[in-house]
């Protein structure tokens, strides 16, 4: 199943103040309404130290909203010195009264093992708080928890169950999880309906890896008619928001001409964008380009190096295409040991057709020299693709 795709690790802040708040003996106390809105428009506007000090004399009276507020400042170094330690007191206090974003950072603190050992259990238990008192945050994370196994048995029941919580409330991470279980097999059939659902609502919030992961269902036609037209909408959503997946499925769309034009140099700069940011089936899309010559002159050691940079990072149709280029002596001297190196290591992260290939060149070679293909396939993998 693939791993849920957002993950939030910055802290709430309290915006709003929603009443006064009740002292141990039960009755109101000041709710320094006052100083309590004048550190929210001093964070807003940037100016954390007046935050800092606008919030203070509220936290120490007792009030729950600047005490988590406080704690925001200490996790994030906003306006002073970072301090852990400090910023778990303050959740912990306004935590200790019920308040349901303390009560999320508190998880985020155990989780995350920020001024206290890393506990999953603990941090488990302060989502679960801040999750049946409605917090979408907090049902998310909740829901992830279960999703992922961290902290309790997996249960993709109770994991739908805390994401559809937080998703109904428009939490557009949460939106993107539920899409992401649907469109796996785990733990039925897949749901593409409901998957392309989640997807699209997130989508409309702007979430670039929902957009990518609309757009892709409408190339494949899952949970709706296939259309290039709309996908390539998505996907240039997603892209200009920087999303690698949606960059290169972009160019992809530009590469083939599904649903505009067919365009070479805009393709190749959407590949760029994404490869620059090491994205691996970018560099593979940039070595075909080279490969093949669309819409650059064909530049065999150029393919070479985009096809070895995919390769590092484990993209097996990248190492297949290094095999066909050694056997062919493509912009190398053909060098058959190292083909079947290449194929091997292809076939290693289950590709068919480099298996297929090394089993042939095999039947052409000398026992002495497939031992020294395994031995270059074996200093391959053990160098991390640096020693090829």
């Amino acid at each position: 199943m693939p791993p849920p795709r957002y993950l939030i690790t910055t802290f709430p802040i309290v915006c709003l103040l929603l009443g006064g708040f009740v002292s141990k003996e039960g009755f109101q106390i000041e709710p320094y309404q006052g100083s309590f809105n004048r550190g929210v428009s001093a964070y807003e506007r940037g100016d954390y130290g007046a935050a800092l000090k606008e919030w203070r004399q509220p936290a120490e009276q007792g009030h729950a909203r600047a005490q988590s507020n406080l704690g925001v400042l200490y996790a994030e170094g906003f306006g002073i010195a970072r301090d852990y330690a400090i910023a778990l007191h303050w959740f912990g206090q306004a935590a200790r009264q019920g308040d349901p974003i303390a009560r999320y950072s508190m998880g985020l603190m155990y989780q995350q093992g920020r001024g206290v050992a890393a506990d999953d259990e603990a941090a488990l238990g302060w989502y679960r708080l801040a999750a049946e008192q409605g917090y979408a945050r907090a049902q998310r994370r909740l829901g992830q928890m279960y999703a992922e196994g961290t902290g309790t048995p997996r249960d993709v029941e109770a994991a739908i169950e805390w994401y559809t919580l937080a998703a109904e409330q428009g939490n557009g991470e949460a939106q993107v999880n539920l899409g992401v279980l649907y469109e796996s097999d785990d733990p039925g059939s897949p749901d593409y309906a409901s998957a392309q659902r989640w997807y699209r609502l997130a989508a409309e919030q702007g979430i670039a890896e929902a957009q990518n992961s609309l757009g892709v269902m409408y190339t494949q036609g899952l949970g709706v008619a296939r259309d290039f037209a709309i996908a390539l909408k998505w996907f240039e959503r997603g892209a200009h928001q920087g999303n690698v997946k949606a960059q290169n499925n972009f160019g992809i769309m530009y590469l083939r001409g599904l649903g505009v034009a067919r365009d070479y140099a805009t393709a190749f700069k959407w590949f760029n964008r994404a490869a620059a940011k090491d994205y691996p089936e970018a560099r593979y899309n940039l070595g075909l380009m080279f490969y093949r010559g669309y819409g650059v002159n064909r530049d065999y050691p150029a393919a070479i190096r985009q096809f070895k940079l995919a390769a590092e990072q484990g993209n097996a149709v990248a190492l297949n295409s290094l095999g066909i280029m050694f056997l062919q002596g493509q912009g190398v001297a053909r060098d058959k040991l190292r083909a079947w190196m290449w194929w091997d290591l292809a076939a290693s992260l289950g590709n068919e057709s480099a298996d297929e290939l090394r089993r042939e060149i095999a039947k052409t070679m000398t026992a002495e020299e497939l031992q020294r293909a395994r031995q270059l396939a074996a200093a391959c993998r053990a160098s991390q693709f640096k020693d090829c």
